[in-house]
């Protein structure tokens, strides 16, 4: 098999008879470069399927105009959101951002960190994987003098900028509410306590039912990865206690999708015998039946603030200042799941 020659700045040269360090100026829409050898220049390279090797472009300038986004997961309409608002930013702003995925895996996060870093992007703007304990791959960004902003799920002792919305006080929303709708066993499907967020929300749901005078037990508190199939065993375990839950929150739709999946296959009514509260408002939860309470994180504010971050970082790379912490309120989206009257 013939591998096709990639088209090099040297080709549109010899087609021109001109120097390659002329037509590399005339991409570059330098100044001395007439109009016309510009515009030869550019048509060679249509003519010849010419694409710049951004990476030596990005050697030489020091400067990508490549933003590194690094997401747990793209099937989620919160992360999905918070990448558009972001990039309607950042794309005026001349940026264009590379999306990685990590699912949920460190691995997967660490060798991301490494593939944008070779791409000399200009810096990173990342979530947490569930996974991810050891936070040293964050810190070589930070060694190399590049922006890191974390938004949704962030560490606090990687003292980085970080915009978030307020977990703890969200799942206080949660108890409240269901807690006025009559429910006194509320249990909780929770992400792994090790992860910021879900331990906020951990710690939020145990100071609630303290402040509505309610017993925490341990055996109403169970932590997953918050998928639609940990949401359906997690629920299995619940129904299986000797006094079953009259309230279940889980930290994340997904989970909450199976829990009630489970619930209608047992023939357990929503929210007359368990009200059903999840977080993050995917689309789907005003479509299912009945549609599912959740929380709104402000997922488009939350992309605004951590690409006005990283704008800010890299335009006053030498100014120190304070880091930005950005600490949103969320909003509890109540539908027929929980809502008794």
């Amino acid at each position: 098999m013939i591998t096709k020659k990639k088209t090099t700045i040297k080709d549109i040269a010899n087609v021109l008879g001109i120097t390659p360090s002329a037509v590399s100026k005339a991409l570059s829409d330098h100044p001395r470069i007439s109009d016309k050898t510009k515009a030869d220049v550019i048509q060679v390279a249509k003519n010849l399927n010419y694409q710049p090797n951004h990476l030596a472009s990005a050697l030489r300038k020091g400067k990508s105009n490549l933003v590194g986004l690094i997401i747990p997961k793209a099937n989620s309409h919160f992360f999905s959101s918070v990448l558009q608002s972001m990039e309607e930013i950042l794309n005026e702003k001349g940026y264009s951002v590379i999306i990685s995925q990590s699912n949920e895996s460190y691995r997967q996060e660490c060798e991301s960190i490494d593939a944008l870093l070779f791409t000399q992007v200009d810096g990173i703007i990342a979530s947490l994987a569930n996974e991810t304990l050891d936070f040293s791959y964050y810190e070589k960004i930070k060694a190399k003098g590049i922006p890191l902003i974390l938004f949704d799920r962030g560490e606090n002792d990687l003292e980085v900028d970080y915009i978030g919305i307020d977990d703890y006080q969200s799942s206080h929303l949660i108890v409240d509410h269901l807690v006025a709708q009559g429910c006194k066993r509320i249990a909780h499907i929770a992400g792994y306590n090790h992860t910021r967020i879900y331990k906020n929300r951990i710690r939020g749901y145990r100071d609630a039912l303290d402040k509505h005078q309610l017993p925490i037990e341990d055996a109403l508190i169970l932590e997953g990865n918050l998928s639609l199939e940990d949401g359906r065993a997690k629920m299995e375990t619940l129904l299986k206690l000797p006094q079953r839950p009259d309230a279940v929150y889980a930290a994340g739709d997904f989970a909450a999708l199976g829990a009630l999946q489970v619930l209608k296959e047992h023939g357990v009514k929503m929210p007359e015998d368990i009200a059903l509260v999840g977080f993050g408002n995917e689309p789907f939860t005003s479509y299912v039946s009945p549609s599912i309470s959740t929380v709104n994180q402000n997922s488009e504010a939350i992309g605004r603030f951590a690409a006005e971050a990283f704008l800010y970082r890299i335009e006053n790379p030498k100014e120190k200042v304070s880091l930005k912490k950005k600490i949103l309120n969320a909003e509890l989206v109540v539908r027929a799941s929980s809502k008794k009257s």
